[in-house]
């Protein structure tokens, strides 16, 4: 009998799936997109010159430059992303210092929608006034939606985009190394980036959101197809003037 009531207390083994970062998910997936896109419109549009050297050579500045730029501005941005989280910080501080118990009324507003009413809350909120510090950080947590980034993440962040620029940026340029006809590169470039576009696209929306990911797929595809006809459009239409 005691068997049979240990075993209908045994539950299955469950896993959480999650991702652990995902902010470096995100960062490779600006650096591709980006990378994917802006060299295939560039190439695209030069490629009205029918000079495979010109390509290559325009395309390689404009990826270093790109992979450079887009690395810096990740880290510029995890950068400000520090500083905003401190300056924040530091008000909520004074904040609880200064106003304590404008800032319990607040954990009341903030727990109240889960049913938590002030008896409930009394503990919690004695336990927070103990220790001012844990206080500010429920507050910055669940007043604010704010949580303290890595400072690691800055090179992280940078090295993450610029890489990811660079990779991306290198397939549409890559039939332009072999093929010294331009136009004839061009057609080679079209169908391998398109391709990595829509398998890019498929991955990144089935990683997001797992819904519509064919759709996700052709509007990645779609936006890169646009900027390269526009690209080449206007290129040939200066090359004619």
């Amino acid at each position: 009998m005691s068997g049979l009531r240990a075993r209908r207390h045994v539950h299955p083994p469950h896993t959480e799936e999650h991702f652990r970062s995902p902010e470096t998910v995100r960062d490779a997936i600006l650096g591709l997109s980006d990378g994917l896109t802006v060299p295939f419109a560039l190439a695209a549009g030069l490629s009205s010159l029918d000079n495979s050297q010109i390509v290559v050579a325009a395309g390689c500045a404009e990826l270093v430059a790109g992979a450079i730029s887009m690395g810096l501005g990740g880290y510029l941005a995890t950068v400000s992303e520090i500083e905003h989280y401190d300056a924040e910080r530091e008000r909520e501080r004074a904040e609880v210092r200064n106003f304590p118990h404008e800032e319990e009324a607040e954990i009341l507003d903030i727990l109240a929608p889960y049913g938590l009413d002030q008896e409930a809350l009394q503990p919690v909120i004695e336990r927070l006034r103990a220790d001012p510090e844990r206080w500010v950080d429920f507050m910055m947590r669940f007043e604010l939606n704010l949580e303290r980034p890595d400072p690691a993440r800055t090179w992280i962040c940078a090295l993450t985009i610029g890489f990811s620029y660079l990779i991306g940026g290198l397939v549409p340029l890559l039939p332009y190394f072999f093929i010294q006809h331009a136009r004839t590169a061009l057609g080679w470039s079209v169908g391998v980036t398109l391709t990595a576009l829509f398998i890019f696209g498929y991955i990144k929306t089935r990683l997001l959101s797992a819904r519509r990911v064919w759709r996700g797929a052709f509007q990645t595809m779609l936006v890169g197809a646009l900027a390269a006809a526009s690209a080449y459009a206007l290129v040939a239409l200066f090359n004619t003037a």
